[in-house]
């Protein structure tokens, strides 16, 4: 299963970490996981101000630590890469997790 922990700082973006794999299918055949993969890398190369940011990516894993504000900018491709994941999880609840920790 995905698991996606997304943290709030204030009215902020503090963190957001998507781990595992969804295992719907074999391993270059899986359509969620795919689409949770594009995703991720999609809003962190749409980033104006990635290099503010800690980062890590590794097979399975995008953690992004948010030690400040985000830009506006940024703040946006944060929040619509969630909505793209939670409407992922909409359909494939079996295979996606989200928490939201305030």
């Amino acid at each position: 299963m995905v698991k996606v922990e997304i943290a709030y700082r204030g009215k902020g973006l503090a963190s957001l970490c998507v781990k595992g794999h969804a295992n719907t299918a074999l391993a270059g055949k899986d359509l969620v996981c795919a689409a949770v993969s594009a995703i991720a890398i999609g809003a962190l190369n749409a980033l104006e101000d990635a290099d503010s940011l800690n980062i890590e990516i590794d097979e399975g894993l995008v953690d992004v630590e948010i030690p400040g504000a985000l830009s506006e900018h940024d703040e946006t491709v944060f929040e619509t890469a969630i909505i793209q994941l939670k409407t992922i999880e909409a359909s494939y609840g079996e295979a996606i997790s989200i928490k939201e920790r305030k």
